[in-house]
Order: C-alpha cells, then structure tokens, then sequence
C-alpha cells in the first residue's frame, strides 16, 4: 500500500487521479495556510504553488505546523517545500516569495489553477484576490479572521453572505459587494472575538514591528492558540479537495 492508500478507500481510484493532476495554488503559509498546505499534500494534490514573503519567527512556533526552533529565520515557502515534498516526493512545488497585493498580482497567471486558497491577512491583497479569481473563472475559498479566538468549534463554511460575529467578513461582504461580487465561499468563526491582553511589561510598538517585518502593517496584534488556526486550515483543506472531486463528476 502506498502513502495515500487509505485516502483512497474512501475517494476511489478516479478522485485521486483527479488530485494528482491538479493545481492549487495556497497565498499565505501561517497559521491557516500552513495546515491547508500540510492536508493537501497528505492528500495527494499534484502541484501546490506557495505564495509567501515572511520568514519563520519564534512567535509563530505555538500554531504554526511549519515552525520549530530550528526553522526559525528561514524563508516559510521553503520550509513547506521540504515538507511537502517529504509527504509526497511526486508533488510539484513551485514557491513564490512575495506579499500578495493588488502591485503583485501579475505575477500569477490565475488560469493555470484549479483551486485558489486565500489565507492572507491584508483585506487589499484578498479583496484583489478574489477579483482575479473570479476573472479567471478558477474557483476560491477565502479564510475569515481566526485571530482572538478559542472556540475551535465555531468555524463554519458559508457564503459570505452568510456570515456573522467575523468582523473581516463584516469588511470584505462590504467591499466585494461594491465591486459587484456577491458570493463567496469562505471559513469563518461565529465566536465573538476575544480583547487580546498584553503580557505584563511587554512593548506593544516593539512587538508590533518586529511581527511586521515583511512590510505590512497592523494596528493591533491578535491572540492565537495552537487549536483555532489549525481547524480552519483543516476545513479548508477538506473542502478543496471536496469541491476538486466534485467538479470531476459534474
């Protein structure tokens, strides 16, 4: 038996014929991307492009699966790399080292995926991301805010419009709706966030950038735990490849 044999008795021959031979491409490998990353290669997804400018800190090790001790300051689309193809040794990686943004987006021709995963955090670099997917008719799943949260079980799959209590969501239904786009299959939390509380004697202005060093910027900076991120990457996982399988039989 080979390393997707139990895989394949539940999906059957044809739906992992399916997977080997698509193309999904994952923007953002943190907290929620790393996992979307890990589930597709353990699932036996042919090609994965990584798109990702961060490198792995100390303060990403309590939930995200590709930081360790000993991957701290090497570039994340690397580690992930390593550990796909430690997975899935056939699987073809390609990393794009960059922040996603509206400036970068034609460095991507969206029409070679068959499934786009959005887990970036900058509301401009999804919004455009979406837009582009929609352009290219390549099908998306967007992560909504995991960030302050505890509750792991909260997470459903919905349209956008179907969202609540995320204020993401709350921003991107917003602003997709005055650029026409109405639906959107997205993962989301129904738990209300929670007010993240500083370490004594920590140095908000210090940590802010020194979590900010790819270039972006945060006002704030949320609360994480090992179990919130992780199930949301899972989830999305899952319905990639559902929807990839399901696609195939239409």
């Amino acid at each position: 038996m080979d390393e997707f044999s139990r895989t394949e008795l539940l999906l059957g021959s044809e739906a992992m014929r399916k997977l080997a031979s698509c193309r999904v491409a994952v923007f953002g490998i943190g907290g929620v991307g790393g996992y979307v990353v890990e589930a597709l290669a353990r699932s036996g997804v042919g090609a994965l492009d990584l798109v990702d400018n961060d490198t792995v800190s100390e303060s990403n090790i309590n939930r995200q699966i590709i930081a360790l001790h000993s991957t701290v300051g090497r570039d994340k689309v690397d580690v992930a790399e390593e550990r796909v193809l430690d997975i899935n040794p056939g699987c073809t990686v390609r990393k794009h080292k960059c922040v996603y943004l509206p400036e970068t987006a034609d460095q991507f021709d969206f029409t070679q995926y068959d499934y786009i995963v959005d887990a970036i955090d900058t509301v401009s670099g999804k919004l455009n991301l979406v837009e582009q997917a929609m352009a290219s008719g390549t099908p998306i799943i967007s992560a909504m805010g995991a960030g302050n949260k505890l509750d792991a079980s909260a997470f459903r799959v919905a349209d956008i419009s179907k969202t609540a209590m995320c204020p993401l969501a709350k921003v991107m239904r917003k602003e997709l709706g005055k650029r026409g786009i109405k639906h959107l299959k997205v993962v989301f939390s129904e738990e209300k966030p929670l007010e993240p509380q500083p370490p004594e004697g920590t140095d908000m202005e210090q940590l802010l950038a020194a979590e900010t060093s790819d270039g972006s910027s945060r006002r704030s900076l949320p609360g994480s735990a090992a179990f919130v991120p992780s199930v949301c990457g899972l989830i999305i996982a899952g319905e990639v490849v559902k929807d990839l399988i399901r696609m195939e039989n239409e």
